[in-house]
């Protein structure tokens, strides 16, 4: 989009006729500069999560020394740690899949209650619990089979473009995915 008042008309008129190309180029230069600082920011505030979730870990390491004992609510809490890490490290390298590590920390977290509090609570907030961990599996499935769908189709896209291009290997490639 533009961005330019109906006062500054006689300027934009003037600038893109002497060279049509410049305003557009201009309006192009500020998006990338604005996209790259983003993800600049983006990548900054990747690692400053990371940063706390292993100075976390660490405090709970120093934790589990002082008392002497590992209980099963550190291992769990490890596990999310862990969890968060992974989260971060697949953001860093690709973005295609990082809508499922959030639902599967929400699942450990939710796991995570049930057996640190299973003995001390009520069989209708467990049943609530389990619904819950439930609902979060069958949202994993869902985001899973829209990405590999996805995906396909993009591929099919690459591959059919390629075979109209003239590539003969993609041409036999989009005559077996048509015929499935």
């Amino acid at each position: 989009m533009d961005d330019w008042h109906p006062e500054d008309r006689t300027r934009t008129e003037a600038f893109t006729a002497a060279d049509p190309q410049a305003y557009t180029r201009a309006g192009r230069g500020e998006r990338l500069f604005a996209l790259g600082l983003f993800h600049l920011i983006e990548r900054l505030l990747l690692v400053v999560i990371v940063a706390m979730t292993v100075l976390a870990v660490v405090f709970e390491i120093l934790a589990v020394y002082r008392l002497g004992t590992i209980l099963l609510a550190d291992i769990l809490l490890m596990f999310l740690y862990l969890e968060v890490i992974g989260m971060v490290s697949v953001y860093y390298a690709r973005r295609n899949s990082v809508f499922v590590y959030p639902i599967f920390i929400a699942i450990t977290a939710v796991g995570r209650l049930v057996v640190l509090q299973g003995k001390e609570m009520a069989p209708a907030n467990i049943l609530i619990e389990a619904a819950a961990i439930l609902l979060l599996s069958l949202s994993t499935l869902v985001v899973i089979w829209a990405i590999g769908k996805q995906g396909a189709r993009w591929r099919f896209r690459a591959i059919r473009s390629a075979a109209l291009c003239g590539v003969p290997a993609a041409r036999s490639l989009v005559a077996r995915n048509c015929f499935r």
